[in-house]
């Protein structure tokens, strides 16, 4: 089984309000970029950090934090 090739930067072009790094136990993390979340963002389901363990569940969860708001 391959592993999905990822590019941290056409990561960072596509989502540029997100700080993006890869873990060295290869976990992808994203926090925003110089916002902080209010009380009620975070219960609307908005994410201050984002983590997944591979690179398609990483992008889903940012595209779904794009489409929340």
């Amino acid at each position: 089984m391959s592993t999905p090739i990822y590019d941290l930067d056409a990561l960072r072009v596509t989502f540029p309000d997100w700080s993006f790094f890869r873990s060295d136990a290869g976990v992808f993390y994203a926090t925003r970029r110089g916002v902080r979340l209010r009380n009620a963002e975070i219960d609307a389901g908005l994410q201050q950090t984002v983590s997944a363990d591979d690179v398609a569940t990483f992008v889903a969860l940012l595209q779904e934090q794009r489409a929340r708001g």
